[in-house]
């Protein structure tokens, strides 16, 4: 008799249903989310027959967690259902809407008693792939959380200093960049920049780590700090400047933490097996290729073909037809990082791989605007990715871009 495990998991604790192949409740029980309350669940599962030679397979609306990671460890089948779809087949189950946390982990064990081979586990990447997977994420997630303070920063800046953003805007960097942010750490309003002499200037520019150029740039950040500007009232403008301060302080934040993280992101990639192969792809180093590493895992099992790895990326697109209706649109649920990390890689190969570039101007030519033609290539060099990490071969640009022959017009006798 074939078992089934439903898991409604929350934050304090979990509810736990078994089902067999009838759809009958066998068991069922809520563990508290600790240590003992894991050993309660292998508990119950090894009184329904669990053993080394044949898992139950389990059922949770999440692929994250502590209870995830010890479940896998068992190596269990563990499927993470999308709660959307398990939305829809607790209406398989009741009419009313009625909710309940039992109902929930019976519907995640029924949906594998009946639909299993609809939905796919969690794959089996090693130890070093999750690693990566955490850092690479975890610096994606500073990256935006960077762009999103410095965006902050330029918008309360335009309220009362506009002066300063015109003056850091040469900067390669801008407001991100260490000289913009120990600047307006050391003047945050117009008149305390205004008042910086040079000397003061240059010793700014040394102490955000400026080596060549500090005559120069002193004089021209001295002069542009002083253009006129409209101003608030005095009192105004020294609470501003104060709130520039606090803002600074959390961009500063922000920027060491992405750049830590990359570091050690590159670092943790660097070891594993599959990065000479993935860097050997234009447009792809070790911070763009642990995170795509990261989206992927190294379970080559996971995707059963390059077509899966397109569709979970978003590059492929989807098509809707009914009846004499039929529309080709881009996918919208995807792996939004591997999207992301995915249009920088196609934008970064334009200039390192004369394929990828002709492939572009030709998808540019024949009427995609400039996101299509990306998506496209992106979609070209996954499914390359995909060859070369299944046969374990490096990157080719002659087979990944093979050149057309040029077509040859007969000449009429």
């Amino acid at each position: 008799m074939r078992v089934f495990c439903g898991i409604d998991w929350a934050s304090d604790h979990h509810d736990i249903a078994l089902v067999d192949t009838e759809g009958k409740l066998l068991a069922r029980a809520r563990i508290d989310d600790d240590a003992p309350g894991l050993q309660q669940l292998l508990d119950l599962l090894a009184d329904h027959g669990d053993s080394p030679e044949a898992r139950i397979p389990v059922a949770i609306e999440t692929s994250r967690g502590l209870l995830v990671a010890c479940l896998r460890a068992t190596d269990r089948p563990v499927y993470a259902i999308n709660p959307m779809a398990a939305a829809r087949y607790r209406e398989r189950h009741t009419v009313t809407r009625k909710k309940s946390d039992h109902l929930d982990a019976m519907v995640l064990a029924n949906i594998l008693r009946t639909d299993a081979t609809a939905h796919r586990t969690l794959p089996a990447d090693s130890e070093l792939a999750q690693a990566v997977a955490v850092l690479a994420r975890a610096q994606q997630d500073a990256v935006w959380d960077r762009t999103q303070a410095g965006n902050k920063l330029r918008s309360h800046l335009r309220e009362y200093f506009p002066g300063y953003l015109a003056a850091v805007q040469p900067i390669l960097g801008g407001l991100c960049s260490p000289l913009a942010r120990v600047l307006l750490a050391a003047a945050p309003t117009p008149g305390q920049a205004a008042r910086l002499t040079k000397v003061q200037m240059r010793a700014i520019l040394k102490k955000a780590g400026r080596k060549r150029g500090i005559e120069a740039e002193a004089e021209r950040l001295h002069t542009a700090l002083r253009v006129p500007q409209m101003r608030h009232l005095p009192l105004v403008e020294e609470a501003m400047g104060r709130q520039t301060l606090t803002l600074v302080r959390k961009l500063d934040t922000a920027c060491t933490s992405a750049d830590e993280l990359a570091e050690a992101s590159a670092e943790s990639f660097d070891k594993h097996l599959d990065a000479e192969i993935i860097t050997s792809f234009p447009g792809l180093g070790s911070l763009t290729g642990a995170r795509v590493l990261a989206e992927i895992g190294d379970d080559r099992s996971r995707f059963a073909d390059a077509k899966a790895l397109k569709a979970y990326a978003g590059a492929a697109p989807v098509t809707r037809a009914s009846g004499k209706s039929l529309s080709v649109m881009v996918r919208r649920v995807k792996n939004q990082r591997l999207a992301a990390a995915g249009y920088v890689w196609a934008f970064a190969s334009l200039t390192a791989s004369p394929g990828a570039r002709a492939h572009y101007d030709r998808r540019r030519a024949d009427g995609d605007r400039h996101t299509s033609a990306q998506r496209n290539l992106f979609n070209r060099m996954l499914g390359c990715l995909h060859h070369c990490l299944t046969k374990r071969v490096g990157y080719d640009e002659t087979v990944a871009f093979p050149t057309r022959p040029e077509p040859v017009l007969a000449v009429a006798a």
